[in-house]
Protein backbone atom coordinates (compact mmCIF):
# COMPACT_ATOMS: atom_id res chain seq x y z
CA UNK A 1 0.00 0.00 0.00
CA UNK A 2 1.19 3.52 -1.01
CA UNK A 3 1.71 6.37 1.70
CA UNK A 4 -0.72 8.12 0.17
CA UNK A 5 -3.31 5.49 0.62
CA UNK A 6 -2.46 4.31 3.87
CA UNK A 7 -2.94 7.97 5.01
CA UNK A 8 -6.33 7.62 3.44
CA UNK A 9 -6.91 4.57 4.60
CA UNK A 10 -6.13 5.65 8.45
CA UNK A 11 -8.15 9.28 7.78
CA UNK A 12 -11.54 6.86 6.99
CA UNK A 13 -10.68 5.00 9.77
CA UNK A 14 -10.52 7.50 11.70
CA UNK A 15 -13.82 9.09 11.17
CA UNK A 16 -15.24 5.47 10.76
CA UNK A 17 -14.95 4.86 14.85
CA UNK A 18 -16.11 8.48 15.47
CA UNK A 19 -19.58 8.10 12.88
CA UNK A 20 -20.29 4.99 14.39
CA UNK A 21 -20.70 5.73 18.48
CA UNK A 22 -22.18 9.03 18.01
CA UNK A 23 -24.66 7.04 15.82
CA UNK A 24 -25.12 4.58 18.63
CA UNK A 25 -24.69 7.98 21.57
CA UNK A 26 -27.22 9.80 19.00
CA UNK A 27 -29.46 6.63 19.36
CA UNK A 28 -29.64 6.01 22.86
CA UNK A 29 -29.48 9.45 24.17
CA UNK A 30 -31.56 11.38 22.13
CA UNK A 31 -34.23 9.12 20.39
CA UNK A 32 -34.73 6.99 22.60
CA UNK A 33 -35.99 9.18 25.50
CA UNK A 34 -37.93 11.19 22.74
CA UNK A 35 -40.13 8.08 22.58
CA UNK A 36 -40.64 7.33 26.18
CA UNK A 37 -37.71 4.82 26.13
CA UNK A 38 -35.16 6.61 28.80
CA UNK A 39 -35.26 3.93 31.21
CA UNK A 40 -34.52 1.76 28.17
CA UNK A 41 -31.85 3.62 27.31
CA UNK A 42 -29.98 4.48 30.76
CA UNK A 43 -30.55 0.58 31.80
CA UNK A 44 -26.69 -0.21 30.03
CA UNK A 45 -25.33 3.75 29.66
CA UNK A 46 -22.64 2.75 31.67
CA UNK A 47 -21.04 -0.31 30.07
CA UNK A 48 -22.12 1.23 26.53
CA UNK A 49 -19.98 4.03 27.35
CA UNK A 50 -17.25 2.01 29.08
CA UNK A 51 -17.04 0.04 25.75
CA UNK A 52 -16.73 3.13 23.62
CA UNK A 53 -13.89 4.19 25.65
CA UNK A 54 -11.97 0.66 25.37
CA UNK A 55 -12.68 0.69 21.33
CA UNK A 56 -10.95 4.28 21.12
CA UNK A 57 -8.18 2.92 23.59
CA UNK A 58 -7.31 -0.11 21.31
CA UNK A 59 -7.74 2.03 18.24
CA UNK A 60 -5.34 4.61 19.94
CA UNK A 61 -2.87 2.19 20.22
CA UNK A 62 -2.83 0.70 16.74
CA UNK A 63 -2.56 3.96 15.03
CA UNK A 64 -0.25 5.97 17.13
CA UNK A 65 0.50 9.19 16.25
CA UNK A 66 -1.82 11.89 17.79
CA UNK A 67 -4.22 9.33 18.70
CA UNK A 68 -2.68 8.33 22.05
CA UNK A 69 -2.44 12.24 23.04
CA UNK A 70 -6.22 12.37 22.60
CA UNK A 71 -7.06 9.65 24.38
CA UNK A 72 -4.68 11.18 27.14
CA UNK A 73 -6.72 14.53 26.85
CA UNK A 74 -9.80 12.95 27.40
CA UNK A 75 -9.14 11.05 30.41
CA UNK A 76 -8.22 14.39 31.50
CA UNK A 77 -11.80 16.17 30.85
CA UNK A 78 -13.51 14.79 34.07
CA UNK A 79 -15.71 17.87 33.44
CA UNK A 80 -17.16 17.42 30.10
CA UNK A 81 -16.86 13.29 30.38
CA UNK A 82 -18.26 10.86 32.29
CA UNK A 83 -15.66 8.46 34.13
CA UNK A 84 -16.70 5.50 32.34
CA UNK A 85 -14.61 6.93 29.48
CA UNK A 86 -12.22 8.81 31.33
CA UNK A 87 -11.20 6.01 33.86
CA UNK A 88 -10.65 4.27 31.23
CA UNK A 89 -8.43 5.67 29.38
CA UNK A 90 -6.15 7.22 32.49
CA UNK A 91 -3.77 4.40 31.23
CA UNK A 92 -3.29 5.15 28.22
CA UNK A 93 0.85 5.50 28.07
CA UNK A 94 2.67 7.07 24.79
CA UNK A 95 4.66 3.96 24.24
CA UNK A 96 4.62 2.57 20.73
CA UNK A 97 7.28 0.61 19.04
CA UNK A 98 10.44 2.19 17.98
CA UNK A 99 11.31 3.10 14.03
CA UNK A 100 14.37 0.59 12.95
CA UNK A 101 17.78 3.10 13.58
CA UNK A 102 18.16 2.76 10.03
CA UNK A 103 15.04 4.87 9.15
CA UNK A 104 16.05 7.34 11.99
CA UNK A 105 20.07 7.35 10.78
CA UNK A 106 18.24 8.58 7.36
CA UNK A 107 16.25 11.30 9.15
CA UNK A 108 19.10 12.54 11.44
CA UNK A 109 21.33 13.07 8.66
CA UNK A 110 19.00 14.78 6.38
CA UNK A 111 18.14 17.18 9.28
CA UNK A 112 21.54 18.06 10.23
CA UNK A 113 23.64 18.13 6.84
CA UNK A 114 26.61 15.36 7.74
CA UNK A 115 26.86 12.15 8.14
CA UNK A 116 26.18 11.02 11.54
CA UNK A 117 29.84 9.64 12.59
CA UNK A 118 30.54 13.10 11.63
CA UNK A 119 28.05 14.97 14.07
CA UNK A 120 28.73 12.40 16.76
CA UNK A 121 31.35 9.88 18.04
CA UNK A 122 28.72 7.86 19.22
CA UNK A 123 25.43 7.07 18.89
CA UNK A 124 23.76 4.35 20.94
CA UNK A 125 21.11 2.28 18.35
CA UNK A 126 18.74 1.46 20.79
CA UNK A 127 16.47 4.11 21.87
CA UNK A 128 16.64 5.27 25.43
CA UNK A 129 12.81 6.29 24.89
CA UNK A 130 10.14 5.71 22.19
CA UNK A 131 6.79 7.67 21.97
CA UNK A 132 4.23 8.19 18.86
CA UNK A 133 6.35 11.30 17.88
CA UNK A 134 9.88 10.80 18.09
CA UNK A 135 12.51 8.89 19.94
CA UNK A 136 15.49 9.56 21.94
CA UNK A 137 19.38 8.43 21.63
CA UNK A 138 22.09 7.89 23.42
CA UNK A 139 25.03 9.54 22.14
CA UNK A 140 28.26 11.32 22.14
CA UNK A 141 29.42 14.47 20.47
CA UNK A 142 32.24 14.89 18.29
CA UNK A 143 35.70 16.21 19.75
CA UNK A 144 35.62 19.18 18.15
CA UNK A 145 31.80 20.10 19.73
CA UNK A 146 32.51 19.05 23.15
CA UNK A 147 36.00 21.10 22.76
CA UNK A 148 33.42 24.17 21.49
CA UNK A 149 30.31 23.26 23.73
CA UNK A 150 32.28 21.89 26.98
CA UNK A 151 29.57 19.10 26.56
CA UNK A 152 30.49 15.31 26.06
CA UNK A 153 27.47 12.97 26.76
CA UNK A 154 24.26 14.32 25.23
CA UNK A 155 20.70 13.12 24.34
CA UNK A 156 19.58 13.13 20.56
CA UNK A 157 16.03 13.57 20.33
CA UNK A 158 14.90 12.23 16.64
CA UNK A 159 11.07 12.85 15.35
CA UNK A 160 9.51 9.49 13.96
CA UNK A 161 9.81 9.95 9.84
CA UNK A 162 6.83 10.82 8.08
CA UNK A 163 5.17 12.08 11.85
CA UNK A 164 4.25 15.21 9.62
CA UNK A 165 1.69 13.66 7.63
CA UNK A 166 0.27 11.91 10.90
CA UNK A 167 -0.54 14.64 12.16
CA UNK A 168 -2.16 16.13 9.35
CA UNK A 169 -4.47 13.75 8.60
CA UNK A 170 -5.64 13.31 12.14
CA UNK A 171 -5.80 16.82 12.81
CA UNK A 172 -8.18 16.93 9.76
CA UNK A 173 -9.71 14.18 10.84
CA UNK A 174 -10.48 15.38 14.28
CA UNK A 175 -11.65 18.72 12.78
CA UNK A 176 -14.33 16.94 10.54
CA UNK A 177 -15.19 15.07 13.46
CA UNK A 178 -15.70 18.50 15.83
CA UNK A 179 -18.00 19.63 12.83
CA UNK A 180 -20.68 16.83 13.80
CA UNK A 181 -20.65 17.50 16.75
CA UNK A 182 -21.48 21.43 16.45
CA UNK A 183 -24.83 20.10 14.65
CA UNK A 184 -25.33 18.21 18.18
CA UNK A 185 -27.41 20.80 20.17
CA UNK A 186 -26.83 18.74 23.57
CA UNK A 187 -22.91 19.13 22.84
CA UNK A 188 -22.34 22.64 21.60
CA UNK A 189 -24.55 24.01 23.97
CA UNK A 190 -21.98 23.50 26.43
CA UNK A 191 -18.73 23.09 25.08
CA UNK A 192 -17.32 24.73 22.12
CA UNK A 193 -15.40 21.71 20.31
CA UNK A 194 -13.70 23.43 17.45
CA UNK A 195 -12.46 25.82 19.60
CA UNK A 196 -11.03 22.75 21.71
CA UNK A 197 -9.84 20.97 18.73
CA UNK A 198 -7.99 24.19 17.48
CA UNK A 199 -6.19 24.82 21.15
CA UNK A 200 -5.23 20.80 20.72
CA UNK A 201 -4.05 21.15 17.30
CA UNK A 202 -2.22 24.52 18.42
CA UNK A 203 -0.06 22.48 21.04
CA UNK A 204 0.74 19.36 19.34
CA UNK A 205 2.18 21.44 16.19
CA UNK A 206 4.30 23.06 18.51
CA UNK A 207 5.67 19.58 20.50
CA UNK A 208 6.84 18.15 16.92
CA UNK A 209 8.47 21.70 16.16
CA UNK A 210 12.09 20.99 17.94
CA UNK A 211 12.99 24.42 17.33
CA UNK A 212 10.27 25.60 19.07
CA UNK A 213 10.93 23.02 22.24
CA UNK A 214 14.40 24.12 22.35
CA UNK A 215 13.23 27.65 23.18
CA UNK A 216 11.04 26.96 25.48
CA UNK A 217 13.76 25.27 27.43
CA UNK A 218 15.45 28.51 27.28
CA UNK A 219 13.04 30.58 28.70
CA UNK A 220 12.31 27.83 31.34
CA UNK A 221 16.18 28.20 32.32
CA UNK A 222 15.90 31.88 32.26
CA UNK A 223 12.65 32.20 34.81
CA UNK A 224 14.74 29.40 37.41
CA UNK A 225 18.21 30.55 36.60
CA UNK A 226 18.36 32.05 40.17
CA UNK A 227 16.49 28.93 41.71
CA UNK A 228 18.73 26.42 43.20
CA UNK A 229 15.74 23.91 43.22
CA UNK A 230 15.82 23.78 39.36
CA UNK A 231 17.80 22.85 36.81
CA UNK A 232 17.75 22.59 32.73
CA UNK A 233 19.33 20.59 30.46
CA UNK A 234 21.93 22.76 28.11
CA UNK A 235 20.74 22.76 24.31
CA UNK A 236 23.81 22.22 21.56
CA UNK A 237 22.16 24.47 19.14
CA UNK A 238 24.68 23.04 16.14
CA UNK A 239 23.32 20.21 16.17
CA UNK A 240 19.63 20.96 16.61
CA UNK A 241 17.21 21.61 13.89
CA UNK A 242 13.56 21.49 14.00
CA UNK A 243 13.47 17.53 13.24
CA UNK A 244 16.19 17.04 15.74
CA UNK A 245 17.15 18.07 19.03
CA UNK A 246 20.38 17.60 21.06
CA UNK A 247 20.71 18.46 24.68
CA UNK A 248 22.76 17.37 27.73
CA UNK A 249 22.63 14.27 29.31
CA UNK A 250 21.06 14.97 32.58
CA UNK A 251 19.73 11.74 33.39
CA UNK A 252 19.61 11.29 37.20
CA UNK A 253 17.19 9.94 39.67
CA UNK A 254 13.91 9.39 38.41
CA UNK A 255 11.17 11.63 40.74
CA UNK A 256 9.15 8.50 41.62
CA UNK A 257 11.64 6.12 41.99
CA UNK A 258 11.08 6.21 45.75
CA UNK A 259 13.89 3.44 46.78
CA UNK A 260 16.69 5.39 44.38
CA UNK A 261 15.42 9.01 46.36
CA UNK A 262 16.08 7.14 49.84
CA UNK A 263 19.47 5.20 48.81
CA UNK A 264 20.70 8.68 48.13
CA UNK A 265 19.97 9.90 51.44
CA UNK A 266 16.88 11.97 49.42
CA UNK A 267 13.49 11.78 51.61
CA UNK A 268 10.70 11.49 49.40
CA UNK A 269 8.14 13.52 51.53
CA UNK A 270 10.46 16.24 51.24
CA UNK A 271 10.61 15.52 47.59
CA UNK A 272 7.36 15.77 47.05
CA UNK A 273 6.29 19.00 49.26
CA UNK A 274 8.98 20.63 47.06
CA UNK A 275 7.63 19.96 43.76
CA UNK A 276 4.62 21.20 44.81
CA UNK A 277 6.13 24.62 45.16
CA UNK A 278 8.11 24.54 42.46
CA UNK A 279 5.03 23.87 40.03
CA UNK A 280 2.80 26.24 42.17
CA UNK A 281 5.64 29.08 41.66
CA UNK A 282 5.42 28.04 37.42
CA UNK A 283 1.76 28.36 37.46
CA UNK A 284 0.80 31.14 39.58
CA UNK A 285 3.85 33.53 39.58
CA UNK A 286 5.75 32.79 36.60
CA UNK A 287 2.69 32.10 34.34
CA UNK A 288 5.38 29.85 32.18
CA UNK A 289 4.65 26.31 33.22
CA UNK A 290 6.28 22.36 31.91
CA UNK A 291 2.47 21.02 30.94
CA UNK A 292 3.61 17.63 31.03
CA UNK A 293 5.45 16.60 34.64
CA UNK A 294 4.88 13.25 34.55
CA UNK A 295 8.10 10.75 35.96
CA UNK A 296 9.69 10.82 32.78
CA UNK A 297 10.38 14.10 32.71
CA UNK A 298 11.63 15.37 35.91
CA UNK A 299 14.63 14.24 37.44
CA UNK A 300 16.18 14.46 41.37
CA UNK A 301 19.56 15.42 40.96
CA UNK A 302 21.73 14.59 43.93
CA UNK A 303 24.49 17.51 44.26
CA UNK A 304 27.19 18.41 47.21
CA UNK A 305 26.75 18.44 50.46
CA UNK A 306 23.65 16.09 50.48
CA UNK A 307 21.76 19.17 48.31
CA UNK A 308 19.61 18.43 45.25
CA UNK A 309 17.72 19.77 42.84
CA UNK A 310 14.82 19.00 39.80
CA UNK A 311 16.03 18.90 36.57
CA UNK A 312 13.05 18.64 34.05
CA UNK A 313 13.48 17.67 30.43
CA UNK A 314 11.00 17.44 27.23
CA UNK A 315 9.30 21.10 26.97
CA UNK A 316 7.42 20.21 24.04
CA UNK A 317 4.44 20.84 25.89
CA UNK A 318 4.52 24.15 27.72
CA UNK A 319 1.82 26.48 28.81
CA UNK A 320 1.66 29.91 29.19
CA UNK A 321 -0.64 32.15 31.78
CA UNK A 322 -1.89 35.19 30.93
CA UNK A 323 -1.80 38.12 33.32
CA UNK A 324 -5.66 38.39 33.85
CA UNK A 325 -5.81 34.05 34.11
CA UNK A 326 -3.21 34.29 36.69
CA UNK A 327 -5.14 36.41 38.88
CA UNK A 328 -7.79 34.29 38.71
CA UNK A 329 -6.73 31.65 39.63
CA UNK A 330 -4.92 33.14 42.51
CA UNK A 331 -8.23 33.87 43.59
CA UNK A 332 -9.55 30.31 43.40
CA UNK A 333 -6.42 28.89 44.92
CA UNK A 334 -7.32 31.32 48.04
CA UNK A 335 -10.53 30.45 48.25
CA UNK A 336 -9.47 26.61 48.27
CA UNK A 337 -7.21 27.30 51.21
CA UNK A 338 -10.18 29.10 52.63
CA UNK A 339 -12.58 26.13 52.32
CA UNK A 340 -14.93 28.32 50.97
CA UNK A 341 -17.78 26.70 48.75
CA UNK A 342 -18.99 29.86 47.61
CA UNK A 343 -15.49 31.85 46.88
CA UNK A 344 -14.51 29.03 45.03
CA UNK A 345 -17.90 29.05 42.43
CA UNK A 346 -17.05 32.68 41.99
CA UNK A 347 -13.54 32.31 41.63
CA UNK A 348 -14.02 29.58 38.95
CA UNK A 349 -16.68 31.66 36.94
CA UNK A 350 -13.52 34.94 37.63
CA UNK A 351 -11.45 32.60 35.84
CA UNK A 352 -13.83 32.06 32.78
CA UNK A 353 -14.68 28.52 33.25
CA UNK A 354 -18.22 29.17 33.21
CA UNK A 355 -20.57 31.28 31.36
CA UNK A 356 -21.87 34.17 32.82
CA UNK A 357 -25.46 32.69 32.40
CA UNK A 358 -24.88 29.26 34.47
CA UNK A 359 -26.81 28.66 37.42
CA UNK A 360 -24.19 28.06 39.66
CA UNK A 361 -26.87 27.52 42.94
CA UNK A 362 -26.21 23.45 42.32
CA UNK A 363 -22.41 23.91 42.20
CA UNK A 364 -22.32 26.01 44.78
CA UNK A 365 -24.32 23.44 47.32
CA UNK A 366 -21.65 20.65 46.17
CA UNK A 367 -18.52 22.63 46.39
CA UNK A 368 -19.84 23.38 50.35
CA UNK A 369 -20.25 19.47 51.06
CA UNK A 370 -17.04 18.67 49.12
CA UNK A 371 -15.29 20.51 51.72
CA UNK A 372 -17.43 20.02 54.63
CA UNK A 373 -16.99 16.31 53.98
CA UNK A 374 -13.60 15.40 52.36
CA UNK A 375 -11.33 19.34 52.73
CA UNK A 376 -8.41 18.83 54.56
CA UNK A 377 -7.94 14.78 53.87
CA UNK A 378 -4.56 13.62 52.80
CA UNK A 379 -4.24 10.94 49.78
CA UNK A 380 -3.85 8.36 52.77
CA UNK A 381 -7.18 9.31 54.43
CA UNK A 382 -9.10 9.75 51.70
CA UNK A 383 -8.16 5.81 51.15
CA UNK A 384 -10.02 5.00 54.27
CA UNK A 385 -13.47 6.42 53.31
CA UNK A 386 -15.92 4.02 51.96
CA UNK A 387 -15.86 3.53 48.89
CA UNK A 388 -19.51 3.56 48.39
CA UNK A 389 -19.78 7.02 49.97
CA UNK A 390 -16.45 8.20 47.81
CA UNK A 391 -18.30 6.58 44.67
CA UNK A 392 -21.62 8.33 45.46
CA UNK A 393 -20.34 11.84 46.19
CA UNK A 394 -18.30 11.84 42.89
CA UNK A 395 -21.02 10.32 40.64
CA UNK A 396 -23.10 13.39 42.24
CA UNK A 397 -20.49 15.97 41.96
CA UNK A 398 -19.63 15.13 38.58
CA UNK A 399 -23.07 14.98 37.55
CA UNK A 400 -23.37 18.76 38.94
CA UNK A 401 -20.33 19.79 36.98
CA UNK A 402 -20.97 18.36 33.41
CA UNK A 403 -24.58 19.83 33.94
CA UNK A 404 -22.97 23.27 33.60
CA UNK A 405 -22.20 25.11 30.52
CA UNK A 406 -18.41 25.73 29.95
CA UNK A 407 -16.39 28.47 28.65
CA UNK A 408 -12.65 26.76 28.66
CA UNK A 409 -9.76 30.20 28.82
CA UNK A 410 -6.94 29.25 26.45
CA UNK A 411 -4.42 26.60 28.12
CA UNK A 412 -6.70 25.80 30.50
CA UNK A 413 -6.58 22.05 29.71
CA UNK A 414 -3.05 22.09 30.34
CA UNK A 415 -2.99 23.53 33.69
CA UNK A 416 -5.99 20.74 34.77
CA UNK A 417 -3.33 18.25 33.59
CA UNK A 418 -0.02 19.85 34.82
CA UNK A 419 -2.19 20.13 38.68
CA UNK A 420 -3.67 16.66 38.11
CA UNK A 421 -0.26 15.35 37.12
CA UNK A 422 1.46 17.28 40.07
CA UNK A 423 -0.89 15.94 42.93
CA UNK A 424 -0.93 12.37 41.35
CA UNK A 425 2.98 12.44 41.50
CA UNK A 426 2.91 13.95 44.72
CA UNK A 427 0.37 11.81 46.84
CA UNK A 428 3.08 8.78 45.32
CA UNK A 429 6.00 10.09 46.84
CA UNK A 430 4.03 10.56 49.92
CA UNK A 431 0.75 8.91 50.49
CA UNK A 432 0.38 10.99 53.56
CA UNK A 433 0.82 14.21 51.64
CA UNK A 434 -1.98 16.57 51.97
CA UNK A 435 -2.64 18.80 48.84
CA UNK A 436 -4.17 21.49 51.65
CA UNK A 437 -0.82 21.54 53.35
CA UNK A 438 0.92 22.80 50.64
CA UNK A 439 -1.55 25.06 49.15
CA UNK A 440 -2.38 27.26 52.82
CA UNK A 441 1.19 28.64 53.19
CA UNK A 442 1.04 29.32 49.12
CA UNK A 443 -2.13 30.98 49.22
CA UNK A 444 -0.85 33.42 52.21
CA UNK A 445 1.96 34.41 50.68
CA UNK A 446 -0.75 35.07 47.58
CA UNK A 447 -2.69 37.12 49.85
CA UNK A 448 -0.51 39.29 51.19
CA UNK A 449 1.12 39.76 48.06
CA UNK A 450 -2.32 40.75 46.81
CA UNK A 451 -2.72 42.57 49.76
CA UNK A 452 -2.17 46.26 47.48
CA UNK A 453 -5.27 45.46 44.96
CA UNK A 454 -7.46 44.15 47.65
CA UNK A 455 -7.55 47.57 49.11
CA UNK A 456 -7.65 48.79 45.24
CA UNK A 457 -10.80 46.85 44.79
CA UNK A 458 -12.31 47.35 48.38
CA UNK A 459 -11.39 51.45 47.30
CA UNK A 460 -13.12 50.74 44.06
CA UNK A 461 -16.24 48.60 45.40
CA UNK A 462 -17.40 51.59 47.63
CA UNK A 463 -17.23 54.24 44.56
CA UNK A 464 -19.42 51.72 42.63
CA UNK A 465 -21.71 51.41 45.45
CA UNK A 466 -21.86 55.19 45.91
CA UNK A 467 -22.57 55.71 42.14
CA UNK A 468 -25.71 53.04 42.83
CA UNK A 469 -26.95 55.42 45.55
CA UNK A 470 -26.36 58.33 43.54
CA UNK A 471 -28.79 57.03 40.86
CA UNK A 472 -31.61 55.31 43.11
CA UNK A 473 -34.26 57.88 43.42
CA UNK A 474 -33.95 58.20 39.79
CA UNK A 475 -34.63 55.21 38.67
CA UNK A 476 -37.36 54.51 41.60
CA UNK A 477 -39.02 57.44 39.47
CA UNK A 478 -38.77 56.05 36.47
CA UNK A 479 -40.15 52.41 38.08
CA UNK A 480 -43.46 54.13 39.44
CA UNK A 481 -43.78 56.22 36.43
CA UNK A 482 -44.22 52.90 34.03
CA UNK A 483 -45.90 50.62 36.68
CA UNK A 484 -48.89 54.07 36.51
CA UNK A 485 -48.52 53.79 32.61
CA UNK A 486 -48.92 50.26 32.26
CA UNK A 487 -45.50 49.86 30.46
CA UNK A 488 -43.96 47.73 33.06
CA UNK A 489 -43.49 44.25 32.18
CA UNK A 490 -41.63 40.96 33.28
CA UNK A 491 -39.34 39.03 31.81
CA UNK A 492 -39.46 35.26 32.80
CA UNK A 493 -36.82 33.79 29.93
CA UNK A 494 -36.47 30.17 32.72
CA UNK A 495 -40.21 30.45 32.36
CA UNK A 496 -40.86 30.82 29.37
CA UNK A 497 -38.12 28.34 27.89
CA UNK A 498 -40.42 25.78 30.11
CA UNK A 499 -43.62 26.67 28.42
CA UNK A 500 -41.89 26.75 25.46
CA UNK A 501 -40.64 23.07 26.19
CA UNK A 502 -43.79 21.30 27.42
CA UNK A 503 -45.31 22.94 24.40
CA UNK A 504 -42.94 21.03 22.23
CA UNK A 505 -43.47 17.95 24.24
CA UNK A 506 -47.08 17.68 24.08
CA UNK A 507 -46.87 18.07 20.22
CA UNK A 508 -44.52 15.12 20.18
CA UNK A 509 -46.88 13.04 22.01
CA UNK A 510 -49.84 14.06 19.75
CA UNK A 511 -47.22 13.06 16.66
CA UNK A 512 -46.36 9.89 18.18
CA UNK A 513 -49.83 9.24 19.12
CA UNK A 514 -50.58 9.73 15.36
CA UNK A 515 -47.81 7.65 13.70
CA UNK A 516 -48.71 4.26 16.10
CA UNK A 517 -52.59 5.18 15.07
CA UNK A 518 -51.39 5.47 11.02
CA UNK A 519 -49.21 2.32 11.83
CA UNK A 520 -51.70 0.37 12.89
CA UNK A 521 -53.87 0.72 11.17
CA UNK A 522 -52.19 0.59 8.04
CA UNK A 523 -50.98 -2.93 9.29
CA UNK A 524 -54.33 -4.06 9.51
CA UNK A 525 -55.81 -2.67 6.64
CA UNK A 526 -52.99 -3.87 4.44
CA UNK A 527 -54.71 -7.66 4.80
CA UNK A 528 -57.58 -6.74 2.74
CA UNK A 529 -56.11 -3.32 0.85
CA UNK A 530 -52.80 -3.78 0.12
CA UNK A 531 -52.58 -0.30 -1.26
CA UNK A 532 -53.90 1.61 1.19
CA UNK A 533 -52.49 -0.07 3.79
CA UNK A 534 -49.17 0.50 2.78
CA UNK A 535 -49.56 4.46 2.14
CA UNK A 536 -50.84 4.70 5.50
CA UNK A 537 -47.74 2.69 6.63
CA UNK A 538 -45.78 5.32 4.74
CA UNK A 539 -47.16 8.22 5.68
CA UNK A 540 -47.02 7.07 8.98
CA UNK A 541 -43.11 8.29 9.10
CA UNK A 542 -43.84 12.02 8.96
CA UNK A 543 -45.59 12.00 12.38
CA UNK A 544 -42.51 9.56 13.97
CA UNK A 545 -39.96 12.33 12.36
CA UNK A 546 -41.83 14.96 14.00
CA UNK A 547 -41.93 13.41 17.07
CA UNK A 548 -38.19 12.81 17.11
CA UNK A 549 -36.80 15.89 15.79
CA UNK A 550 -39.53 18.94 16.79
CA UNK A 551 -37.57 20.94 19.25
CA UNK A 552 -34.13 20.68 18.00
CA UNK A 553 -32.31 23.97 17.44
CA UNK A 554 -33.72 26.14 14.51
CA UNK A 555 -31.16 26.92 11.42
CA UNK A 556 -29.04 29.29 11.43
CA UNK A 557 -31.24 32.99 10.12
CA UNK A 558 -33.95 31.62 11.88
CA UNK A 559 -35.22 33.18 15.22
CA UNK A 560 -37.78 31.88 17.20
CA UNK A 561 -40.74 34.10 17.43
CA UNK A 562 -41.50 35.67 21.13
CA UNK A 563 -44.45 35.50 22.70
Amino acid sequence: MTDVATMRARYRRILLFAARNLVQTWWFELVLPRIGLSRLAARGRAKRLQRIAQRFHALAVDLGGLMIKVGQFMSSRLDVLPPEITKELEGLQDEVPPVPFAAIRALAEAELGVPLERAFSFVDPIPLAAASLGQAHRARLSAADAAQTGLLDVVVKIQRPGIDRVVDVDLRALRRVAGWLTRVRLVSDRVDVPALVEEFAFTSLQEIDYLHEGASAERFAEIFAGDARVGVPELVWERTTRRVLTLQDVTAIKINDVDGLRAAGIDPSEVAARFAAVMFDQLFVHGFFHADPHPGNIFVTPLDAGAWRFTFIDFGMMGDVPDTLRKGLRHLLIAAASRDGKGMVEGIRGVGVLLPTADTAELERAMTKLFARFGGMGFAELQEVDPREFRAFAVEFGDVVRSLPFQLPENFLLIIRAMSLTSGMCSSLDPAFNIWDAVEPYSAQLIRAEGGNLLQDVAKRAVDVAGIVARLPQRLDNLITRTEEGQLSVQAPQLERRLGSLERMARRVVSAILFAALLIGGILLRAEDVVFGTVLMAVSVVPLLHALFAGLRPRRGVTTPKR
